[in-house]
């Protein structure tokens, strides 16, 4: 691997070609440059970590950025305003590289600062950090950088920099040079100029940014520190397939009992095998044999080293053990009634596209034991009032009126469940339901922070238009006895610089994976209709 001391040096009153010239040639006149930092680590930068396969990697970073990895260089970041207001501790997320700060990002920030929302207050947690940081500096030192690891975070090894003069801006002409997002680049453009040997590299969530700097030769990246996973086919299912041997690797030495739990009988088999290493708790496991022997349908219970503890299921497809009415459709639709109706599981999470009945089950569970077994009192539903098309202005009425408009699913589900009982007649559909709404609050997100639900059944619909944080301020309202359901579809997400890798339902999906009290189910197969399910397919 080359040092640092391989690269180009500039001698005085001479030119010499940048890193960039490396990938693409771009002439560019210098000034003597300091030395770049050898990585003083093999591991990735924290930005920069993946599970993804490398080929697939390679498409995210710049150019630069993959051959200051191989050169063992780091790399100068220069952070775009949306970074800092998207995710306010971005500053300390690049491990050992530097970040730099452009004086219009900090005037952005200014701009930004006032209000409630989300992001103002990301704003003034930027602008409370850059302080901490620069208090006790003198003013000739800023220009040296300073440690970013001065607040106790210690994974930021790099340094901070503001830009503490004016720098002349070259732009390609006829771009105008008052626009922030211009300045911002004639900045980087400045800095290749400056720092020949240091790799500098454009981070912004903003795409038409990013392309334009590109347009104009320039290493532009997206911020992705705060995405869970880069592809969603790796995001976990919840479920596994056997392999069709797996009584013949598995069986020997395997122990079965049968125990009486909630009323209902299971049979346990403890195994030992090759596949139990891919096994996480709670996790449900298939076998389908196409030699006409029974199939296993059964959720894993405990993994101690190289042994299981594999747990039969409830069969929700069949009418005796219908829920409100309601019976499984299909395999994944059984799985997910398994995790709703147990009371030991307290976190689920359904994901899985339109009309694969993630919102009727949850009800359907909700009402059951709200009103038959009565182990909660109360269903609490809420969702993120993002609007599909253009906002329709303010709604009047109570907070509960106020999100009537945005619960029309779940008004469409309840009419689905009601007609399930064809004896009642018309007076006593209507009670049922006058019942059944007494039962059911819906409530806004706005003033979730500070409450705490106690034995409550809360479904958080349209979870996918949840950021990370809003996910962990609402989880975090769990309070004795509560069951949390967040549902959603991931490919249909509309929040603002929000994406299936960064989604919060994709972000506690990941995260709960293999806790023995949460459980997941990927639904697969549409149960809307015929045409619901051709649109899917062709539209």
């Amino acid at each position: 691997m080359l040092s640092p001391a391989d690269y180009p040096k500039a001698e005085k009153g001479k030119s010499v070609k940048p890193l960039m010239t490396l990938v693409e040639s771009i002439p560019h006149t210098t000034e003597t440059a300091p030395k770049a930092r050898a990585k003083t680590t093999e591991k990735a930068p924290a930005a920069k970590r993946s599970t993804k396969p490398k080929d697939v990697e390679t498409t995210i970073k710049s150019n630069v950025s993959r051959t200051a990895d191989k050169l063992g260089v780091t790399k100068i970041f220069v952070l775009d305003t949306n970074v800092l207001m998207h995710d306010p501790t971005s500053l300390f997320r690049f491990e050992e590289h530097d970040v730099y700060l452009p004086m219009m990002t900090l005037e952005e920030l200014d701009n930004h600062k006032k209000g409630m929302s989300e992001v103002a207050r990301n704003a003034r947690q930027v602008s409370r950090s850059l302080d901490a940081l620069v208090a006790g500096v003198e003013e000739n030192a800023i220009e040296d950088g300073i440690p970013l690891s001065k607040l106790g975070n210690k994974d930021a090894k790099g340094r901070l920099f503001f830009q503490t003069k004016l720098q002349t801006v070259t732009l390609p002409e006829g771009l105008p040079i008052g626009k922030a997002d211009n300045q911002i680049l004639g900045v980087v453009r400045a800095l290749e100029t400056q720092y020949p040997d240091r790799p500098i590299v454009l981070v912004s969530k903003d795409i038409n940014m990013r392309i334009k700097a590109r347009a104009m030769g320039l290493p532009a990246e997206e911020y992705f520190n705060d995405h869970v996973l880069e592809d969603t086919d790796l995001l976990y299912s919840g479920i596994l397939q056997l392999p069709d041997d797996f009584w013949n690797k598995h069986g020997k030495g395997m122990e079965s009992w049968q125990e009486n739990k909630h009323g209902t009988g299971y049979t346990f088999y403890r195994l030992t095998g090759p596949s139990v290493a891919s096994f996480l708790v709670n996790q449900f496991v298939y076998l389908e044999p196409k030699t006409g022997e029974a199939p296993l349908y059964g959720q894993v219970r405990q993994i101690n080293g190289k042994t299981s503890v594999i747990q039969t299921l409830r069969d929700y497809t069949h009418g005796k053990n219908s829920v409100w009415g309601i019976t499984a459709r299909n395999r994944e639709q059984n799985f997910a009634l398994n995790l709703l109706m147990n009371p030991e599981c307290d976190f689920v999470t359904l994901l899985g596209q339109a009309g694969t009945g993630k919102t009727l089950l949850a009800l359907a569970a909700g009402l059951a034991q709200v009103l038959e077994t009565k182990l909660y009192n109360e269903i609490i539903v809420t969702r993120v009032t993002v609007p599909v098309g253009e906002d329709i202005g303010f709604l009047p009425g109570t907070e509960e009126e106020k999100m009537s408009p945005w619960m029309g699913a779940f008004d469409d589900n309840l009419e689905v469940l009601n007609k399930s009982d064809s004896d009642a007649g018309e007076w006593g559909r209507a009670a049922t339901q006058d019942l059944i709404r007494s039962r059911i609050k819906i409530k806004s997100l706005n003033f979730m922070r500070g409450r705490t639900f106690v034995n409550k059944f809360l479904i958080i619909d349209e979870a996918q238009n949840l950021t990370p944080k809003q996910m962990k301020t609402l989880v975090t309202r769990a309070g004795p006895g509560t069951k949390i359901v967040c549902l959603g579809n991931i490919a249909q997400i509309d929040t603002p610089y929000l994406t299936e890798g960064s989604s919060g339902l994709t972000y506690v999906v990941d995260r709960f994976k293999g806790w023995a009290h949460s459980g997941h189910v990927t639904l697969a197969r549409g149960e809307r209709s015929r045409l619901a399910d051709h649109a899917s397919d062709v539209l």
